[in-house]
């Protein structure tokens, strides 16, 4: 059974190792988490978890969550999230109104974090798609960072009038869920359930967050693990 947590982005700073070496981490706020419901296969279907973060006045929340979170034995929480579990007996490890905190992470070596990236609006080819650009010479008159022509891609053979799907043009970029694998732990610091991850995580500072133990490594990652344990 894997580990996960809700939690929130804090933001980046710098880390030390004890050799000497500066590494850059982002340090989230990881949990503590409550189980607000448990679903098994007999009874929903499937076996999953349902975590709850963030306390919230009740006045801010809505009748359907104050109810829901009160049979966890919990108050309103702002954020759920639920994930598969392989079978019915992990389910049985987990209780209603359980909670959860950043120990449990403390045997994972590498993480997934899940988050939404900050949203940037609409912007044009050169920022969201690295396009050169046009020549930067008097023969080109206010047109530096357009596209220019789509040649043939302007229909999609037997869909109709529409542009070919997958044209790289101008458009909104960003405010996407984005995920970023194997990140490696540095430090856990249960008594302020802090977690810090090596390198950059989706998301504005406090955003919502969701962290797991990593579904699957990289060769060089796995012969550390390996080098490791």
């Amino acid at each position: 059974m894997s580990a996960a947590l809700l939690g929130r982005k804090v933001g980046m700073t710098r880390f030390f190792t004890e050799d000497g070496r500066n590494m850059p981490v982002t340090v989230i706020e990881a949990g503590p988490c409550i189980v607000t419901q448990v679903k098994t296969t007999e009874r929903d279907g499937y076996s999953a978890v349902q975590l709850g973060f963030s306390e919230r006045r009740a006045q801010r929340s809505t009748m359907p969550v104050i109810g829901h979170d009160a049979k966890a034995g919990s108050g309103p929480l702002h954020w759920h999230r639920e994930y598969r579990l392989d079978s019915d007996d992990d389910a049985q490890q987990f209780e209603l109104g359980q909670s959860i905190d950043v120990s449990a992470f403390e045997d994972v070596k590498y993480v997934d974090v899940v988050g939404r990236s900050k949203g940037k609006g609409f912007q044009g080819v050169m920022k969201r798609h690295n396009f050169r650009g046009k020549e930067a010479s008097h023969g080109v008159q206010r047109s530096h960072r357009t596209s220019g022509s789509i040649s043939g891609h302007g229909t999609n053979l037997g869909t109709g009038p529409k542009l070919k799907k997958g044209k790289r043009m101008a458009g909104h970029m960003g405010d996407a869920r984005v995920s970023e694998r194997s990140l490696e732990i540095v430090k856990i610091d249960p008594v302020q359930n802090l977690l810090l991850v090596k390198g950059p995580v989706p998301g504005a500072n406090g955003g919502l967050l969701f962290v797991q133990e990593a579904v699957r490594l990289n060769r060089r990652k796995q012969a550390l693990l390996k080098a490791g344990s």
